[in-house]
């Protein structure tokens, strides 16, 4: 079992069939949820899952939490979407990776799956992904 970084398969195909709107003020409920090193999550991931997510306990609760959406640009000729940081705080846990998901679909479709690279351990502090800037060579969706 891993968790691979990768944009899911079936939401490439999903946002050609209007499924997700990531618009800040009017779109879709997207969440981030966390997962330990005994998930599998990668590019054939299709929706949320509770296999493997962390346990509702140090500070975590199912589904992760909601992300605050950044509206979409384009970056030269990158449409690139950004959400803002997102922090569990008073929290004792260890993750390895998440799972960005919409929250709003019917299927709670997946939309990518991230590797920390490692298992990232808080204990009594907070713990928080930070997002990378929404420009065509860094950030976290990009289609070119």
């Amino acid at each position: 079992m891993a968790i691979t970084s990768a944009i899911c398969n079936s939401f490439k195909q999903e946002i050609l069939e209007a499924e997700h709107n990531f618009t800040a003020s009017s779109g879709n409920t997207f969440n981030l949820a966390l997962y330990d090193s005994d998930a599998t999550l990668n590019k054939s991931t299709t929706a949320y899952t509770t296999s493997e997510e962390l346990a509702t306990t140090g500070g975590y609760t199912a589904k992760g939490k909601a992300l605050t959406s950044v509206t979409p640009v384009l970056d030269s000729d990158t449409a690139v979407c950004d959400f803002s940081n997102v922090s569990w705080t008073s929290a004792s846990f260890t993750a390895r990776g998440c799972l960005i998901f919409n929250d709003s679909h019917s299927s709670d479709a997946a939309v990518c799956a991230i590797d920390f690279g490692g298992d990232k351990t808080v204990t009594s502090g907070t713990f928080t992904v930070e997002f990378p800037a929404a420009a065509a060579s860094t950030a976290i969706i990009q289609i070119a």
